[in-house]
């Protein structure tokens, strides 16, 4: 089974986030990036598969150069090889139509997507993928099981979780579950060491219209000073509560 895990570059949660050029652009001075955590689940899945089914697993990425640390992180966790598409993922239709090359040359029987990214949240490159290669696809996938061609999988719906059986070649969005957290991996030396020999393929990106650009970024506005009411002043809150959050 050869499986393709779309890794995404992001910030680090504990990075702050400021704008450049009229708040139009992410200022990346000074972010530390990681891989993005829906797709490391999806890699650590995909991780499973190679040592208990002999699956080829492959890591692809959109970006420049500066992505390789990510790549070779991915591939220092176990993935066999990585290819990166030497493009800047200007939105999600564009990463989408690039993703959709590489399946259709590399004959993946499986690709494990995460099915948001945590910088912009915007949910859709797994179907587009779908769409684009005209592939089965599941999204918000919790667990994954394939015997031979067949697949079952387990996907949040609202309200709950749905059970699907279907077949290979499937695209899925993935999320916690296909893991638990406690079940990443986190590459030792000698996957370090190894990694710096694995292929790492740059592609030129292929054509495909940019569809939407970025106006401008604003920042939450920052929360109000909290008010301490003491325990003994329960009308005082009251008070508060009705007529000043007008919660109740």
């Amino acid at each position: 089974m050869k499986i393709l895990v779309c890794i995404s570059h992001v910030p680090d949660t504990t990075s702050k986030i400021n704008f450049t050029n009229g708040d139009s652009e992410f200022d990346t001075a000074g972010v530390q990036y990681v891989i993005n955590p829906n797709d490391e689940f999806g890699l650590t899945r995909a991780i499973w598969f190679q040592e208990q089914q002999g699956a080829n697993v492959t890591v692809v990425n959109v970006g420049g150069p500066d992505t390789e640390p990510t790549l070779r992180k991915a591939l220092a966790i176990g993935a066999n090889e990585a290819i990166r598409v030497n493009a800047n993922p200007t939105d999600g239709f564009f990463v989408a139509k690039q993703l959709a090359e590489v399946i259709k040359n590399g004959g993946y029987d499986l690709v494990i997507a995460g099915k948001e990214s945590l910088d912009y949240n915007g949910g859709m490159v797994p179907g587009m993928i779908a769409g684009i290669t005209g592939s089965n696809f599941l999204n918000s996938c919790t667990s994954l099981t394939v015997d031979g061609n067949n697949v079952k999988a387990v996907r949040e719906i609202d309200g709950g979780k749905e059970t699907v059986s279907t077949t290979l070649p499937l695209i899925i969005g993935g999320q916690k579950g296909l893991v638990e957290e406690k079940d990443l991996r986190i590459p030792n030396m000698r996957g370090i060491m190894t990694a710096r020999t694995k292929a790492l393929t740059i592609l030129e990106p292929v054509d495909a219209p940019v569809n939407t650009k970025a106006v401008k970024f604003e920042k939450p506005a920052p929360k109000s000073a909290v008010k301490l009411i003491s325990p003994d002043n329960l009308d005082e809150l009251i008070n508060l509560l009705h007529n000043e959050a007008k919660v109740i």
